[in-house]
């Protein structure tokens, strides 16, 4: 067995206080050995948290990460613009070399930014969980099926392979990838066919994620053609469970909200692709009153636009107060629990928190910077002051993935000057055939 020690600094404990400490970590199963006092640990190796402050690595709870390539080629318009007339035609342009290097240029962003773990939606998943195994970032993958402009044959295809590709990939990367069915929306996939495959799913034994609820106009029809809200709707199909989440839940009412709480399904809030696309602003003090489980997600970078999950957390924090108008609505605590554990929750990982058993999954925040001084309250800092690029260590499974800010896992050169290449010649295949 080979132990790491982090050691020098302080650590946010699992009920957010801060105390001095040193962690050790079983660099052979990945797991927090001990948290203890200062010098009262030995490790085979040592990672200067000095002036730092160890905390658990960031849970980014949705994301598209390949889209990373379309970071600003799209900017301004509502969703459903966006989607149709910019994104969904660049996208069905992606190669799969294209989708796993925008993969890796994600992860080395989340890296440097002191995430590591993340639940993605895309497709072309087997090449995204090639580069998770290279990045050594913990994830939920899975196939995104729609079933809108297809035929039968090829809706029921693409719903199968969702299922396929949750069953084969499943325990990937020494267990670190595991996977969801994903359905991609109560809108984009017909009833019909999520009547069909919900019941697959759950025999199977898959979790579930998909969007719901993110804009006005992704209720109002289901309200029309069903006489019911959105999620009374997915709850008729099987699709709120203790092994669900959902992404977004902008707008959601009393009834929903209450079913999400009976049903344990948590939800994944994007609170900037929320402002950037005007979809709206989640109710997220109601759902914690509730019970809800809520954690964080950047959504992709195309719609964000970057991955760096403490922009999401003030985000998340601000916004929260604004849709409760109320000042005290989604304080520090709630906004770094839902980063940390309550991301983690939903994703179903035994990460989140610093104590012994739980997954290394950390970041080493360096604290000597003007921004961050002085430290009256370092969980205040976390959730308003501190930004990615004070990440100084970053660590998953007990390996070290970034050591004073280089990242040892990928090429971080090579990942950029590959991602602008690609990114240039999809576009340029786009825009040829408009």
């Amino acid at each position: 067995m080979t132990e790491r020690l982090v050691a020098g600094g302080q650590v946010l404990r699992p009920d957010l206080t801060v105390e001095r400490a040193d962690v050790l970590v079983d660099d052979d199963s990945g797991d927090i050995v001990d948290v203890a006092d200062p010098g009262t640990l030995d490790g085979d190796d040592e990672l200067d948290a000095s002036d730092g402050l160890v905390i658990p690595g960031l849970v980014n709870a949705h994301t598209h990460v390949a889209m990373t390539l379309l970071r600003g080629y799209a900017d301004d318009k509502a969703l459903d613009a966006w989607l149709q007339e910019d994104v969904w035609p660049v996208e069905g342009e992606l190669t799969p070399d294209d989708v796993e290097v925008g993969a890796e240029l994600g992860f080395v962003e989340m890296i440097k930014s002191g995430t590591t773990a993340l639940s993605d939606m895309y497709f072309h998943v087997d090449r995204t969980a090639d580069a998770v195994e290279r990045a050594g970032v913990r994830a939920v993958l899975g196939h995104t099926a729609v079933t809108v402009g297809k035929d039968d044959e090829a809706a029921r295809a693409d719903l199968q392979q969702s299922l396929d590709v949750a069953t084969e990939l499943d325990g990937a990367a020494d267990g670190r990838i595991t996977t969801t069915f994903q359905p991609h929306s109560l809108t984009t996939v017909g009833e019909e066919y999520l009547r069909e495959f919900v019941p697959k799913a759950r025999e199977a034994g898959l979790p579930i994620h998909y969007h719901a609820n993110e804009t006005e106009n992704e209720v109002a029809p289901i309200v029309e053609e069903h006489g019911v809200r959105p999620l009374e709707y997915a709850d008729d199909l099987d699709l709120l469970a203790e092994d669900t989440y959902v992404a977004h839940g902008a707008h959601v009412d009393e009834t929903e909200i209450e079913l999400l709480a009976e049903r344990d399904t948590g939800v994944a809030h994007c609170p900037a692709s929320n402002m950037k696309l005007a979809s709206g602003m989640a109710p997220v003090q109601r759902l914690r009153d509730a019970g809800v489980t809520v954690g964080i997600g950047t959504d992709g970078a195309a719609s964000n636009n970057d991955l760096d999950a403490f922009d999401e957390v003030r985000d998340a924090a601000m916004i929260g107060k604004l849709a409760a108008d109320d000042a005290s609505a989604v304080p520090a605590e709630a906004v770094v629990e839902m980063v940390t554990q309550g991301s983690a929750d939903l994703l179903g990982f035994d990460s989140g928190r610093v104590e012994a058993g739980a997954n290394a999954d950390l970041a080493v925040i360096d604290l000597d910077a003007p921004h961050l001084t002085p430290a009256h309250d370092l969980v205040s800092h976390l959730a308003y002051a501190v930004h990615g690029s004070d990440v100084r260590h970053t660590v998953c499974d007990g390996e070290v993935l970034m050591r004073d800010r280089e990242v040892l896992t990928l090429d971080e050169a090579a990942v950029r000057e590959r991602a602008n290449e690609h990114a240039r010649d999809l576009i340029a295949r786009a825009e040829a055939d408009d």
